[in-house]
């Protein structure tokens, strides 16, 4: 169907394409006569106005672009709902694209938002070592863009984040306390600096009880199902003996522990299993999943308070809001953990 334009409207009524835009925004200098004229044959003629037309008359869209890594899991959707609430209340509007874990599909959706001047940009990155250069071409370019969750270390940016490393060293405690010696951490990709954070939480919480690091306890991994599964089917046909598994997100953790329990092993009896980036995924699955759980919805809304502020004043400082994650402790990892 043909889109109706002020053009339209114009040579319908034989008129001026300005009078018809001024008569439709109620100027005061257009006679009432043909004002009247033009609101009704914009109504028979089905015009309606376009609203990113009119915003960019004014220099804004009302919309910021979200930019998340996956949609696999509820982790993006959580975030989304927070930021929305924040966003729709202040009538901006959402525009959502999905990198696949790929950098150069995130480069793309970085570029198709300032195609579509967005107002903002809030993104979780693929990568901490690809697309600096975009990002600081964008900041140059004076674009509004909060991080949040998996960031561009050593840049300074507005971002929204939870400790990683505490997290993860006081879960590590957590295991060894309860008598786990043997901690198997499935690490996540190299170029995702959450992981390298938690693998030195890992560490940490190792040396503080004088536990040896060993090089085969720690496993390099992708982040889904299978690449869970991997790692467990790996760790069984190495015979390497371990007692506990933390894994980087509850994709890789629910892949091992479903394949341990295939395998025959008793989930909490001989191997714990924990995990970080807690989504309901956690407690659908059997036994239900130990994990560190981000205030997702609340980092949502924190990241559109922060490109709010950079809207408004792209001076502004760039604040970081570092949030506390729970960790929530539950069967996968004692047999009198409490069923939630």
């Amino acid at each position: 169907m043909k889109h109706v334009t002020i053009k339209d409207i114009a040579q319908h009524l034989s008129i001026s394409v300005s009078t018809v835009s001024r008569a439709l925004v109620d100027d005061k200098n257009i006679r009432k006569e043909t004002k009247e004229k033009v609101l009704e044959t914009a109504k028979k003629l089905g015009y309606k106005p376009n609203p990113v037309a009119t915003n960019l008359k004014y220099g804004h869209t009302n919309t910021v672009g979200v930019i998340v890594p996956e949609m696999v899991t509820p982790f993006a959707s959580r975030v989304i709902n927070g930021i929305q609430e924040v966003l729709y209340a202040n009538g901006i509007k959402v525009i959502i694209a999905e990198s696949g874990e790929d950098p150069e599909k995130e480069k793309e959706n970085l570029q198709l938002m300032e195609r579509f001047m967005v107002d903002g940009i809030i993104i979780s990155l693929c990568s901490y070592k690809k697309n600096r250069e975009e990002y600081l071409r964008l900041q140059k370019a004076e674009m509004p863009m909060v991080f949040y969750d998996r960031i561009p270390h050593g840049l300074d940016v507005p971002q929204v984040i939870v400790d990683d490393y505490m997290k993860s060293f006081f879960l590590i405690e957590h295991l060894i306390r309860n008598g786990r010696k043997r901690i198997v951490h499935i690490q996540g990709p190299d170029d995702v600096y959450n992981s390298i954070e938690r693998v030195r939480g890992y560490k940490d919480a190792l040396s503080k009880f004088r536990i040896p690091f060993d090089d085969d306890m720690l496993i390099k991994s992708g982040l889904t199902f299978e690449d869970g599964k991997n790692a467990a089917d790996s760790l069984m046909e190495k015979n390497i003996p371990f007692d506990a598994i933390f894994a980087f997100t509850d994709t890789l953790a629910i892949g091992a522990m479903n394949r341990l329990r295939e395998a025959g092993k008793k989930i909490p009896e001989e191997v714990a299993v924990a995990s970080f980036s807690g989504t309901e995924l956690s407690t659908i699955v059997y036994p239900k999943l130990t994990t560190v759980e981000p205030p997702l919805y609340q980092m949502g809304k924190n990241a559109a308070e922060l490109i709010l502020e950079k809207i408004k004043n792209p001076a502004s400082p760039n604040r970081s809001v570092v949030l506390n994650a729970e960790i929530k402790m539950r069967a996968s990892t004692a047999n009198d953990a409490p069923s939630e």
